[in-house]
């Protein structure tokens, strides 16, 4: 009989967790490495991908996007457990972490592959409409960041996920330091939560 026991305790501490549920959003806020950094500190939130979405061009390249020879927007691609968080709160997140209000980029960053969109699934436009409509009712102006149909996500190279958490060394216009602390430079330098804290106050997200 002790046998038995042993034998089913053994199969029941064995048995897999039960399935996380996930599904993503799929956002672009400016400096990618912004986005990720964000929501990389968000309870629920179980990955965040860099890359690029929005243009025609196929397997885009950092530079080829950066320099403004294609169509593509540096997005990324937020991952989350459906049990903690769902897309309604990324979304309220997601709009309160970036100037809404500015059709020409982000902050510093310049040019239409810096701007704001959130790109939706068929099943997840209405929600997405809805979370434009109250962010506009909450500035009481409207916003320049549209919603668009889902679009392919072209994954960056690995230099570039997590950049901002990195201790690798890398040569910048901070001097040869590493990628976390030329993340640092980059973000204080380029204003980025003095606008949001500017704009949305005491709404304004990861800044306060």
């Amino acid at each position: 009989m002790i046998r038995v026991f042993a034998a089913l305790a053994l199969i029941l501490t064995g048995l897999p967790a039960t399935a996380q549920q996930t599904e993503t959003a799929l956002v672009a806020g400016g400096c990618f490495w912004c986005v990720e950094s964000d929501f990389r500190r968000v309870q629920g939130v179980t990955d965040v991908r860099v890359g690029f979405a929005g243009g025609t061009t196929p397997d885009p390249t950092y530079d080829d996007v950066a320099r403004g020879r294609t169509d593509h927007l540096e997005v990324a691609l937020i991952t989350y457990d459906t049990a903690q968080i769902n897309y309604d709160q990324i979304l309220h997140m997601f709009l309160r972490s970036v100037d809404v209000l500015d059709s020409g980029g982000q902050f510093c960053d310049r040019g239409a592959h810096y701007t704001t969109a959130i790109f939706a699934t068929p099943d997840q436009m209405a929600q997405a409409q809805a979370a434009i409509n109250a962010a506009e009712a909450e500035l009481g102006q409207s916003i320049v960041t549209p919603v668009r149909e889902a679009a392919p996500f072209y994954e960056a190279d690995d230099f570039h996920q997590n950049y901002a958490n990195s201790e690798e060394r890398t040569l910048t216009r901070f001097g040869w330091v590493e990628r976390r602390a030329a993340y640092k430079g980059y973000r204080e330098g380029c204003g980025r939560d003095r606008r949001v804290r500017e704009l949305w106050g005491a709404s304004a997200a990861f800044v306060n």
